[in-house]
């Protein structure tokens, strides 16, 4: 089964990167990229994709508000946030939006597919430097 996934960034080198991470595995198919946040709820509308990666500091609208607008029109749509932001409040903000993960923009490509494929089976993924220390193995 394929899973269809839209690349919500503005960096575009990072874009790239995602990208080249997400062509390993023939399951999952790029259906979109953008930049800015009222294009990527307006892509998100129009492709319905199975699994948004959501900048948090996008531009003009940022991830969050693009976060709760995608899942008012597509609730189907599974959200995994990629971010340079490293404080918890914003961790927990972005997964009580109903998004299922979130992951560090400075992982490794193997992370960035371990948060999709959890994702993907209905599991919540956080990067590991996320989560408190009590709660690492």
């Amino acid at each position: 089964m394929s899973v269809r996934i839209l690349i919500v960034e503005d960096y575009e080198p990072f874009r790239r990167f995602v990208c080249s991470a997400l062509v390993k595995r023939a399951e999952l198919q790029v259906v979109g990229e953008v930049s800015d946040g009222p294009e990527a709820v307006e892509k998100a509308e129009e492709l319905k994709p199975d699994l948004v990666l959501l900048d948090i500091g996008l531009p003009t609208l940022d991830g969050i508000e693009v976060a709760r607008r995608i899942h008012e029109l597509v609730p189907e749509s599974k959200i995994v946030f990629l971010s340079m932001e490293y404080s918890l409040a914003v961790v927990q903000k972005a997964l009580s939006l109903g998004a299922l993960g979130y992951v560090e923009k400075l992982s490794s490509a193997a992370e960035i597919l371990a948060a999709v494929e959890a994702v993907c089976q209905g599991k919540r993924y956080v990067s590991l430097s996320h989560l408190p220390r009590q709660g690492r193995t």
